[in-house]
């Protein structure tokens, strides 16, 4: 787990992909309309650690404003935005709950209640790399943090995988499966407090 909450972190400060095939690079507004159409999902995700290990679990969805990542066993971690804030939860970790401010972290970018990734000041890069549409992020008062960047695919446009390209020069990938859209969330899903009490079961 030790090398899974850094990683989670890096996450929160920065997001790069492929995916499948598209025909050419996707306008941001389109990416936007996306996103913004994008109210409730969950599907599973792989992540890559940079030291090459894998770890699974679940990403739900409650835009705007709220998501959950869940790691599979043997981990045990949590990730929750929610109330203008992102909390890592580690119930093998000493520490208590790390939480940043949601403003911070460019999951701000798509849990934002009006996505609109031409006007983003984290956005700093749009580019095409012959099978994806890159969208590259960066906190612009801590650069230090690192770059995010999105991969979207397209027909239908989606958000397929990430990278995360940290400060010490790490690199975490992050999968994504087929996801459901539309589906019925309970909050309780994203209550830190909730969560809390379920790890200490």
């Amino acid at each position: 787990m030790t090398r899974l909450v850094p990683a989670i972190a890096a996450f929160l400060m920065s997001i790069a992909a492929a995916g499948s095939a598209v025909a050419e690079k996707l306008p941001l507004n389109e990416i936007s309309a996306y996103l913004n159409s994008l109210k409730t999902a969950q599907g599973a995700f792989t992540q890559i650690n940079d030291d090459g290990s894998i770890s699974t679990g679940t990403l739900y969805i409650s835009r705007p404003g709220k998501m959950r990542f869940e790691y599979d066993p043997p981990e045990q971690a949590l990730v929750l935005a929610s109330a203008n804030a992102v909390v890592i939860i580690d119930k093998k970790s000493n520490q208590p709950p790390e939480t940043y401010p949601l403003s911070r972290t460019p999951l701000s970018l798509i849990l934002a209640r009006q996505v609109n990734l031409g006007q983003a000041r984290m956005v700093i890069g749009h580019d095409y790399d012959g099978t994806a549409t890159i969208v590259t992020a960066q906190d612009p008062n801590n650069a230090e943090y690192g770059t995010i960047q999105m991969s979207f695919t397209d027909n239908p446009v989606q958000l397929r995988q990430w990278v995360i390209n940290d400060a010490n020069g790490g690199q975490t990938t992050v999968v994504l499966g087929a996801f459901e859209t539309g589906v019925s969330l309970r909050n309780t899903l994203f209550d830190p407090g909730v969560a809390l009490r379920e790890q200490e079961r």
